[in-house]
């Protein structure tokens, strides 16, 4: 199983901050473990899994997608206006 990031979570993850990117990797392990483990969303961004967890005390999301034996991780953020920017990250592809 690999593991690909798209350019928005890149640039998303070089602006946490250690400890907060030590979480992420942990949440990412978790993924990795059980694919299943976020929702499956509907309609426009069906196939797009959405997984929830805080770091500190901020809710962010994590969107990715399964392809084959392959996870590519798609968008992180806080949940303010983050599924209309994921929405319009997705068309834009």
């Amino acid at each position: 199983m690999r593991v690909f990031q798209s350019s928005s979570f890149a640039k998303t993850v070089k602006k946490l901050e250690k400890k907060q990117k030590l979480e992420l990797d942990n949440e990412i392990r978790k993924i990795m473990q059980d694919p299943s483990i976020g929702s499956e969303k509907k309609g426009d961004l069906r196939g797009v899994f959405v997984h929830k967890f805080k770091i500190q005390t901020t809710l962010y999301l994590l969107s990715y997608r399964i392809i084959g034996e392959d996870i590519e991780l798609i968008m992180i953020g806080p949940h303010e206006n983050y599924y209309r920017d994921l929405k319009s990250y997705l068309k834009g592809r």
